[in-house]
């Protein structure tokens, strides 16, 4: 029997932010909030500045220029106002882009009945938040859920697991692991997709770039896998770079799931 853990070991699901981030209920938007904090909705025209546009303002700007041009200097500027200002709506950096990834996160997907179907769009969703908004897999992931949305997505991944027996740290485990590989999946395939870009190689050619390079520094018989792999021709049919990135990330979450299948059936 595993041990019931006490923790919750959610440190790298993503999308995770600051431990500082308020908690915000389903009637938690920033726009709902000031309207309890001033008991009465907002009316006519709205004011010049509060925290919906300047996080509006601050996620064009990193879709745009990534985070280092989402600074709260840079923001004020596209706003027309001081830095200091900002602090009226936004109380830091960190809480700025805390409610920038929670906005671009938006709602995720509504939950399969099947738990594989179900996790395989919770991932697609999270992989396409992170092509849309790149910058969003810059920010380090210092804690749980706190923003709405970050919550919603939380609670979907483990809804998408309530009919398989799994314990709740199972669970917890489950998406922790599913949401840290969309995330690194995401870094490593854009990473190599820059660095080919620079280079004006598509994956074919510099796989075959790679190959050459390595064969050529090999003592035989020193690495007997990697000569058979060569010698095999393993790179020679390497699909177009988008299919290949795709057909890549389907082969490691299906990996992942074939796993989180065996320990249900455990």
């Amino acid at each position: 029997m595993r041990p019931k853990r006490s923790r919750p070991a959610a440190s790298e699901f993503s999308p995770l932010w600051d431990p500082d981030f308020p908690a915000v209920s389903r009637r938690g938007t920033w726009a709902e909030r000031d309207e309890r904090e001033h008991g009465r909705p907002r009316l006519g025209r709205p004011p010049e500045l509060d925290a919906d546009r300047i996080v509006a303002t601050a996620i064009a700007l990193a879709d745009r220029d990534g985070m280092a041009g989402a600074t709260l200097s840079k923001v004020a500027a596209a706003l027309g106002v001081t830095p200091m200002s900002l602090y009226r709506h936004i109380r830091s950096r960190d809480g700025l882009t805390d409610r920038m990834a929670d906005t671009a996160f938006g709602l995720p997907p509504e939950t399969d009945p099947d738990w594989r179907r179900a996790l395989h769009a919770w991932a697609d969703a999270q992989l396409a938040v992170y092509t849309r908004h790149p910058w969003v897999a810059q920010i380090p992931i210092s804690g749980p859920p706190r923003g709405f949305n970050a919550l919603a997505w939380m609670d979907a991944g483990l809804a998408a697991l309530r009919s398989t027996g799994l314990d709740w740290g199972a669970k917890i485990g489950v998406i922790t692991v599913v949401g840290g590989y969309v995330r690194q999946a995401f870094v490593t395939g854009r990473s190599l997709a820059e660095r080919r870009l620079v280079e004006q190689f598509d994956e074919a050619t510099a796989l075959q770039v790679y190959q050459q390079e390595v064969a050529a520094q090999l003592d035989p018989g020193r690495f007997p896998e990697i000569e058979q792999l060569f010698a095999d021709q393993a790179f020679a049919d390497v699909p177009p770079d988008q299919e290949s990135a795709d057909a890549d990330f389907r082969f490691g979450l299906d990996l992942i799931l074939d796993g989180v299948d065996a320990a249900i059936s455990r």
